[in-house]
């Protein structure tokens, strides 16, 4: 029987025939002594399983125009526009590969370079496209605890995986993301390894961050970091956006609950000099990625055409 890893093994191969070495399935199946339904199974095959990254280097015209308005409109250091992949697609993949490209420049900094990062789907699409690269002059530091209150851990924690690509040194937020009390989360953060990491993070040089949306898709919720009685509180008083466990309502102004005064990490104060990168598409986003952005929490953008065109709309 074929294995798992033969499998893949020819999946590599073809998909590296066709989008490399620009074969036709016929030809694929010529070189591999296969059928050109066997060989456009492995094209497929080798998309699906990620062995294969496309990166879009030509500029869409319409994109570069909504870049210029969103810049304009927002005053924002920069703005990155992905193309639409079309209706039912998942907006974290269209934003990945461009916001990735971004990542990769400040990787490319002689200087060394302290890089804050969050949480969430669209950064972990992010990391899976950054290129595996040993880059140990820049350190990586996390923003936010990634623990539950029942003790597991987010599937969606970005810095171990942006470090396994990297080999870099990384710096995890030592400490639960949501505390039981504000005694309890007053210890984590008296503790020395919590505050260095905290230290890192205020003085990073760029930082990337997701931005979770407050209706009853939110990734807070979604994710089990707070219940939907805690969910209807934070909506009832205005909430409509989240960055790193901080709760902003339309104004881009933080909210104060009792779930701030325990959330583990440090919150992205307005107004930073430095780039402050909010990578984040799709419809349930808008309202949430407006009001950072008017809020300044956020200085730049990474975005799909349909989502940069609703918030100049």
């Amino acid at each position: 029987m074929e294995t798992e890893n033969s499998l893949l093994d020819a999946a590599a191969r073809a998909g590296w025939l066709y989008y490399v070495g620009g074969m036709t399935q016929d030809q694929i199946a010529t070189e591999l002594g296969v059928s050109r339904q066997r060989a456009q199974r492995l094209v497929s095959k080798a998309m699906a399983e990620g062995l294969i990254r496309v990166r879009l280097d030509h500029k869409i015209g319409r994109c570069l125009e909504l870049e210029a308005q969103l810049v304009r409109h927002y005053g924002l250091q920069r703005a990155r526009v992905a193309p639409d992949l079309g209706a039912g697609a998942e907006p974290a993949r269209a934003t990945a590969a461009t916001a990735a490209t971004l990542l990769e420049s400040f990787l490319a900094r002689a200087e060394p370079q302290t890089i804050a990062v969050g949480t969430g789907r669209a950064l972990s699409a992010m990391v899976g496209e950054i290129v595996p690269q040993r880059n140990d002059r820049h350190r990586i530091v996390s923003l936010i605890g990634n623990i539950a209150p029942d003790g597991a851990a987010s599937f969606y924690d970005v810095i171990m995986l942006l470090a396994d690509r990297l080999h870099a040194p990384h710096y995890p937020m030592p400490a639960p993301l949501i505390s039981e009390t504000p005694e309890e989360r007053a210890m984590f953060h008296a503790l020395r390894p919590v505050q260095t990491v905290a230290n890192l993070a205020r003085k990073a040089d760029v930082y990337f961050v997701g931005i979770g949306q407050m209706d009853e898709t939110a990734p807070l919720f979604k994710d089990g970091f707070i219940t939907r009685s805690q969910l209807a509180d934070m909506q009832a008083k205005g909430a409509v956006g989240e960055i790193v466990g901080g709760v902003y309502g339309a104004e881009g102004r933080y909210i104060e609950t009792p779930i701030s005064a325990l959330v583990g990490g440090v919150r992205i104060e307005p107004g930073h000099s430095v780039p402050v990168v909010g990578v984040a598409a799709g419809q349930t986003k808008v309202a949430a990625i407006r009001a950072a952005l008017k809020g300044r929490i956020i200085n730049s953008l990474v975005t799909d055409e349909p989502t940069a065109a609703a918030l100049l709309a």
